[in-house]
């Protein structure tokens, strides 16, 4: 796989019936490696590692609804209160990081009021607040600590 713009992490991988696997230390088992896979499995270590987010506050790929549709957000990390700290979608790195992702994810967002956003394709990585009494997004240079205070 392309070597992105995160550290270097052990990740694990493995083959089976001519499929290769990484696994994911939130979901707990190992996921079909697939370019997108291998850029959010990244992000997850950059998240666990390098901002000291809590396992248990980290959920990976799950469905939600928003205005009356099924939707999959790729991660998004919570605090101690159960409010969303981050959202955060990921590309593969093939993809170009356009309008149409910050717009989805700001749609997504609608629905969780997440601090933060993130949006990457492993090379370039974008993190924004939202500052909610002027209705804005503001551009940042890196997450906060995600860790409990």
């Amino acid at each position: 796989m392309q070597k992105l713009a995160f550290q270097a992490y052990s990740l694990i991988t493995k083959n089976s019936e001519n499929k290769r696997y990484i696994f994911d230390p939130i979901r707990k088992k190992f996921v079909i490696l697939s370019p997108e896979e291998w850029v959010r499995q990244h992000v997850i270590r950059f998240l666990l590692d390098e901002k000291k987010a809590p396992k248990s506050w980290v959920n990976v790929e799950k469905q939600f609804t928003l205005a009356g549709l099924q939707k999959r957000f790729d991660i998004i990390v919570f605090s101690a209160d159960g409010s969303a700290q981050v959202l955060i979608e990921c590309k593969a790195p093939g993809v170009s990081i356009t309008q149409d992702a910050f717009d989805q994810v700001a749609r997504y967002n609608m629905n969780f009021n997440a601090q933060y956003m993130m949006i990457t394709n492993g090379l370039n990585h974008y993190y924004c607040r939202f500052d909610y009494e002027n209705q804005q997004y503001h551009f940042c240079k890196d997450l906060p600590m995600l860790n409990p205070i």
